[in-house]
């Protein structure tokens, strides 16, 4: 990591200042745009902060199964990625949330993740910041990795040692 990759990591990062910035959008763009029509900053502001795609995942049998294994840059009390601006220059395997990674078969994003519910015809759940206005209401309602026993991978030998069944993943 370059010296200027580490002056970004985001140690004291505020998730309430970006869910106060949602008042710039449109409101309730997600109902009537599709997510091809979304510009990036309503692209990002559909990602609830739940940390669930930071979770490791190995694919056994054509199916994906789930690990409780995180990457190490996730701040796992917010549930955000530490070195957001950087991450794919950082962890080569860091995948994208595009509309591709949403249509991915098989599903790899939690059936709780907002692309996918609107990319299939769901709308936001009642606890989504962008309805609550709030950042912390994802993990009021259990919805995000905080409070859960999760392991940070670099201390992972064999992942299959580790693959959970929560019933939002």
């Amino acid at each position: 990591m370059s010296d200027d990759q580490k002056d970004d990591l985001q140690t004291d990062f505020n998730p309430q200042e970006r869910v106060d910035e949602f008042k710039n959008l449109e409101p309730e763009f997600w109902r009537h745009k599709k997510l091809e029509e979304m510009n990036h900053y309503e692209w990002e502001a559909l990602c609830d902060g739940c940390g669930k795609c930071c979770l490791n995942k190995i694919q056994i049998k054509g199916k994906i199964k789930w690990t409780n294994t995180h990457c190490r840059f996730l701040d796992c009390q917010s549930c955000l990625c530490k070195i957001y601006k950087h991450r794919f220059a950082v962890v080569p395997d860091c995948r994208d949330i595009d509309i591709y990674a949403v249509r991915e078969k098989p599903r790899w994003l939690p059936k709780t993740c907002a692309y996918w519910l609107l990319d299939n015809g769901y709308d936001l759940p009642d606890w989504h910041p962008l309805i609550t206005g709030r950042a912390d209401s994802v993990h009021k309602a259990g919805m995000a990795l905080s409070g859960r026993n999760l392991i940070n991978e670099s201390k992972v030998k064999d992942y299959e040692d580790y693959i959970v069944d929560w019933q939002d993943l």
